[in-house]
């Protein structure tokens, strides 16, 4: 059991944690003010090779490992959460699927863009009536005349604004009175395509967040991505990969709410000494240590286990599942032992909290991580 870094991994988390520090903390209160998506920093990332990273080289891809990604994702989302949540969705929801059941001609037309940058990955899953219930799904995709004809709406949508193209789950038929639910992608530029960014967040300000509607929208046949009737099965596959994502995301933002914890309480004063040298806050930063590295710990087994080609549904529930919800607990800590400074947007760490929450809800919400454990442990 090995826990060190290789010399690639260790390399790509110094780049990432130095262009993290000079890149996108500065900016981060501002774009959570002003909810200014962080365009210039994604093309810097394109240009660090940062936005293929897990994907092969022949498509424009770094051909690095899932824990590279973690590493890439907690980085980022430590100096800006928003900027973490794109890049996440950007490979493990955008990329990822195309670059697992795409056939050679897909992956050169539609993952290479997304390896490059000139199109941000994003995923159409959730929709009005088909959230936890994915199989609730009733975006309608009809065969005619070697086209489907898509009909519906999606909400929720991560990057779909900044995306040329994306996976999305639709009805293709009806098999022994059950959907038939297949994955097609579709370009958003597409007649009938429009793409709605006015949602108002509790946090995650700087990411794109949008409604899709769709009507009437033809897209070749050929833009079905692996099987007919195997998109939901293959979206489960994508969310695996994903949760390992909000995972990294989560120990990320918990890091952050940790050090301003520990940094205010040396400095600050109260009784005559710092507030450091109180057992009551040394034992809140104590276990927000701990829960961290915990945490940390469990996204890495997960991102190790996929690496490694074995089994790791359990362990990407787990990890989100787990550093989500230290994650709100951590960035709560870090606003009471700032106490009434902490409820101020100067400080940051409320903004960490804002930004925790949709971590226990997106990608599976803590409710569903456990139902899903538990039908892996054979309840």
């Amino acid at each position: 059991m090995n826990f060190d870094l290789t010399s690639e991994q260790a390399m790509i988390k110094r780049t990432i944690r130095e262009f993290a520090e000079e890149e996108v903390a500065p900016g981060a209160i501002e774009r959570d003010k002003t909810k200014q998506f962080p365009t210039e920093i994604f093309k810097k990332l394109g240009e660090l090779g940062m936005l293929g990273l897990p994907f092969p080289e022949e498509y424009g891809g770094a051909g690095a490992d899932t824990v590279s990604f973690a590493i890439v994702t907690e980085e980022l989302s430590k100096a800006c959460a928003s900027t973490g949540i794109t890049y996440s969705a950007h490979i493990s929801l955008g990329g990822a699927p195309i670059n697992l059941f795409g056939t050679e001609e897909q992956k050169q037309k539609y993952l290479a863009p997304i390896c490059s940058g000139e199109s941000l990955g994003a995923f159409g899953l959730t929709e009005p009536n088909a959230g936890s219930d994915a199989g609730g799904t009733q975006t309608t995709a009809k065969e005619v005349d070697g086209e489907y004809i898509i009909n519906g709406s999606k909400n929720f949508i991560t990057n779909a604004s900044y995306a040329k193209h994306l996976a999305m789950t639709a009805i293709t038929g009806n098999v022994d009175g059950k959907k038939e639910i297949s994955a097609i992608i579709v370009p958003t530029d597409a007649p009938g395509f429009s793409v709605i960014d006015n949602y108002e967040k509790m946090g995650l300000n700087a990411s794109n967040t949008t409604q899709l509607v769709m009507e009437d929208v033809h897209v070749p046949v050929e833009n079905l991505l692996g099987k007919k009737g195997e998109g939901f099965k293959q979206f489960l596959v994508t969310l695996d990969g994903g949760r390992i994502g909000i995972g990294a995301m989560a120990v990320g933002v918990a890091q952050a709410a940790y050090e301003k914890a520990l940094q205010y309480a040396k400095e600050r004063q109260q009784f005559g000494r710092p507030i450091s040298q109180f057992q009551a806050i040394q034992f809140k930063l104590a276990d927000m240590a701990m829960k961290i590295e915990l945490a940390r710990n469990m996204v890495y087994k997960a991102a190790w286990l996929k690496d490694q080609g074995r089994p790791f549904s359990k362990e990407a529930s787990m990890c989100k599942l787990y550093a989500s919800e230290i994650a709100m607990e951590v960035a709560d800590q870090s606003v009471q032992i700032h106490g009434g400074y902490g409820y101020m947007r100067e400080y940051e760490v409320e903004r960490y909290m804002r930004d925790a929450k949709l971590l226990e809800i997106g990608e599976g919400t803590s409710e569903v991580q456990r139902m899903v454990i538990a039908r892996l442990i054979g309840c």
